[in-house]
């Protein structure tokens, strides 16, 4: 009998601040999680200073030998945010402003200044190119071919890969389960890590609410194995209540 084929990722990371130090990446960790919980692979992943002909090179090799490319990094509203040209160098196409983005970021900004020059290169996508939502800052990521365009903020590329999640064909079906707790995220950030460490092929999600005058956070458990978010969710929920936190079956 055949063997059941293997799907794979790689990972370019893109930035100067990389390579130099100044900022330690917590991408590569991130995507490999959420990969293994679509049982896609992770298979090699290459850092690459913000110089257009480094990334075209690394773009060119690694998405022709992997199912998937991700890239990280490099799409903000600065002059040396060159991702998204780099890319559209590799594919040989051109560059545009998606209408949808431009229309997203401009009800974001309305309210923060308003949509600046500058602002608007957020929404510069290759020809032909599809949008990631980001709930997070508005900017939304890139979809081109076999290629992911995001964020390098680790927070806001969460937010992609969570819109992503279930979409990617190779992949498992992906379940999820959902509790609720009136607590802020960053107070119990140490039991969601611990937890997720603890549960391999597993992956929760952290969703912040303000309600009734509460500060709350919805937990999002997810794996392919409904056994594995049963295990997972018994274990996040016995760790919340035992910190004293009030937790509420299938959120709010």
């Amino acid at each position: 009998m055949a063997s059941e084929r293997i799907w794979t990722a790689a990972l370019v990371v893109i930035g100067d601040e990389i390579l130099s130090g100044r900022t330690q990446d917590r991408n590569v960790a991130q995507l490999a999680t959420w990969l293994n919980v679509q049982g896609i692979r992770l298979a090699e992943v290459r850092v690459v200073a913000d110089r257009e002909e480094a990334i075209v090179e690394a773009v060119n090799t690694l998405r022709a030998r992997n199912d998937y490319l991700f890239t990280t990094g490099g799409i903000g509203p600065t002059h040396d945010d060159i991702t998204v040209d780099a890319i559209a160098a590799a594919l040989g196409v051109g560059v545009e402003h998606h209408p949808d983005a431009m229309a997203t970021l401009t009800r974001y900004y309305e309210t923060r200044g308003g949509l600046t020059e500058a602002r608007a290169r957020m929404a510069r996508v290759p020809v032909g190119a599809g949008l990631i939502e980001n709930r997070v800052s508005g900017a939304p990521g890139i979809r081109i071919a076999n290629i992911f365009i995001m964020a390098g903020v680790p927070h806001i590329t969460a937010g992609m890969l969570d819109a992503l999640t279930g979409t990617l064909e190779g992949g498992r079906p992906v379940v999820s389960r959902t509790i609720g707790c009136w607590v802020g995220e960053s107070e119990v950030a140490d039991i969601l890590r611990a937890t997720e460490k603890a549960h391999e092929e597993v992956a929760i999600g952290s969703y912040p609410f303000f309600r009734d005058g509460r500060t709350g956070a919805n937990f999002v458990v997810r794996s392919a194995d409904p056994a594995r978010v049963d295990a997972c969710l018994a274990d996040l929920t016995a760790a919340l209540r035992g910190a004293g936190r009030e937790v509420i079956d299938d959120g709010i």
